[in-house]
């Protein structure tokens, strides 16, 4: 697998061929973003939803967008923020993972994750944080079986969507 991060044209737009493995991507997940509530009609994502979706992740502040390719096709996205908007909270955070609907349970995720924190412990960092959805069932196996431990429960910043907050520490 190679991580790639995400950079935009000067005008902030995103190649062509790009942009249209990821809205792929996106929209294999539909049972997700069902979930999420984040586009209007999981069963009908666009281009230009999710090229709007990741002009809005790369505005925030220390965040990164990384695609994993693994045969030269984009099988899964990762964005990270360096931290939370809380300023109590010292962990980077992982804000969204996802691996295209057809190459799961293969090891994508879960070697994508290992590239980030690895990618975490490399800047020093002692743990790091993550939110999932309530109602995601294997969202929360998926991280509990990779050693992400509930700290929390609340409700998302942005939608105030219930979830819970898990962590691993970076050892």
């Amino acid at each position: 697998m190679i991580l790639e991060p995400l950079t935009p044209a000067d005008d902030g737009a995103l190649p062509g061929e790009l942009l249209t493995e990821l809205t792929a991507l996106y929209a294999s997940n539909h049972v997700f973003h069902a979930l999420s509530g984040d586009f209007p009609d999981p069963h009908d994502i666009r281009p230009e939803q999710v090229a709007a979706a990741l002009a809005d992740e790369l505005a925030v502040p220390g965040a990164e967008v990384l695609v994993a390719r693994s045969e030269g096709r984009a099988v899964g996205i990762g964005i990270t923020l360096d931290r939370h908007p809380d300023p109590a909270d010292p962990d980077p955070w992982i804000g969204l993972l996802m691996v295209d609907a057809e190459r799961q349970q293969q090891g994508f995720g879960r070697e994508l994750t290992g590239r980030i924190e690895e990618r975490f412990r490399a800047d020093g960092r002692t743990g790091v944080r993550l939110a999932v959805l309530a109602g995601n069932d294997a969202g929360l196996a998926f991280w509990r079986a990779l050693g992400y431990e509930i700290i929390d429960h609340r409700h998302d910043l942005e939608a105030d969507r219930p979830c819970a907050v898990l962590r691993k520490p970076l050892l």
